[in-house]
């Protein structure tokens, strides 16, 4: 007949044995987890692997980017020398190539308005309202008038007024396609009383700041870009300019005219 001690003993082994075999469940439990996750990981991985790894032979090959929306083009504005003033580069994607834009210029000389045209210079338009939106041409002269037959035109934009500063960046040359050659012939045109033309080198696509208004018909080769017109109030304040004449001081009829002329202020209405 078992003793009470033996029965004692006999409970302490049974407990212990249920005790060994929960423990022994919680292990296998926790072991099944870690390999359910792992599995699971191994799955996500080869699906990320399967969307980014390259496709077949047969499948298409990456396109270009897409082509610029309806009336828009894309424009590219190279980085050169530091610009004259602090200014950010233009955007270059989405610009308009449809409409007009307006530019007041109030000078020391009297009012100036330009219309720009998108349609025939839509990245140099870019670039001039750009500017003009930044007060670039704010405080700066107009270093250059010529009086000689076959040029004349007031040459402004440049905020060293010395004829060579820009604003850190050139444009690809919009060259006319519209204008009535020259009656002196050479291969010259003739950009009309009223046109907005912009200065250059004599390297292609070196155009930034520098721009040309004329006030009577001039004789010049069809490399500059035209991207506007003059009103009639403008035309009147450069005609009073011209007539008080230049200081010579590039050659006879050009140099820095005699009336000063400084864009206080350039407003993109």
């Amino acid at each position: 007949m078992a003793t009470n001690q033996m029965r004692r003993e006999a409970a302490k082994r049974k407990l212990a044995h249920q005790q060994q075999r929960r423990i022994d469940a919680a292990r296998k439990r926790k072991r099944t987890a870690v390999i359910v996750s792992a599995a699971v990981v191994v799955v996500v991985v080869v699906a990320v692997v399967l969307l980014t790894l390259p496709t077949g032979a047969d499948d298409p090959a990456p396109t270009a980017q897409a082509a610029a929306a309806p009336g828009t083009v894309s424009c590219q504005y190279p980085a050169e020398a530091n610009a004259a003033k602090a200014n950010q580069p233009p955007q270059t994607t989405g610009i308009s190539n449809v409409g007009t834009a307006e530019v007041a210029l109030g000078t020391s000389a009297g009012p100036i308005s330009l219309t720009l045209d998108r349609a025939k210079a839509p990245c140099t338009v870019n670039s001039f309202l750009s500017l003009a939106g930044q007060g670039y041409f704010d405080d700066t002269q107009c270093h250059r008038l010529t009086t000689g037959e076959g040029l004349k035109v007031l040459q402004c934009g440049d905020p060293t007024a010395q004829g060579t500063g820009g604003p850190g960046y050139t444009i690809a040359d919009e060259p006319p396609t519209d204008l009535a050659a020259s009656p002196s012939g050479g291969g010259s045109v003739t950009y009309p009383r009223g046109t907005v033309a912009m200065a250059k080198t004599a390297a292609p696509n070196s155009g930034g700041s520098q721009f040309f208004l004329v006030y009577a018909d001039s004789t010049l080769p069809p490399d500059y870009t035209v991207f506007g017109t003059i009103d009639q109030a403008g035309l009147a304040t450069i005609d009073t300019v011209a007539a008080g004449g230049t200081d010579n001081s590039n050659g006879e009829g050009d140099g820095k005219p005699v009336t000063p002329v400084t864009i206080q202020t350039a407003k993109v209405a």
